[in-house]
């Protein structure tokens, strides 16, 4: 391969990006979106503000929350009541631990997949010139 197509593909190689999507079977998934929006809701301590930093309605958002709540056997984000702002909604430690869980097996799979990532960018066309 020239010089040049290899430089190509390594910088193509290095813009891949992997999304996970794990999907349990009778319609239950978690993938990308739904653990953003836990780590929002664990930074924001809302589902509304986690909501508009994703550009989704309050009742998708808590859409989302319902079946990721229905989804596992213990909660994955609760209400907090009382206190000066009214309460909140706190991601649990089940939700937590979905949270970690994930992005290690994000990371783990796209740090075994760079070799092949590589190849796969080698393949790819040229970009039209601008």
């Amino acid at each position: 391969m020239a010089r040049s197509a290899t430089k190509l593909a390594s910088k193509a190689a290095a813009k891949i990006s992997l999304h996970l999507r794990i999907d349990f079977g009778a319609g239950r998934s978690i993938g990308p979106g739904k653990i953003r929006l836990l780590e929002l809701i664990n930074e924001t301590g809302s589902i509304s503000a986690a909501g508009r930093a994703l550009e989704m309605s309050y009742r998708q958002a808590w859409l989302l929350v319902d079946e990721l709540n229905r989804m596992f056997d213990k909660p994955v984000v609760s209400a907090q009541t009382g206190g000066g702002g009214g309460g909140g909604t706190v991601v649990t430690e089940t939700g937590n631990d979905i949270v970690r869980l994930y992005r290690e097996m994000e990371r783990r799979t796209h740090a075994s997949s760079m070799a092949e990532n590589r190849a796969l960018a080698r393949l790819l066309a040229p970009l039209p010139a601008k």
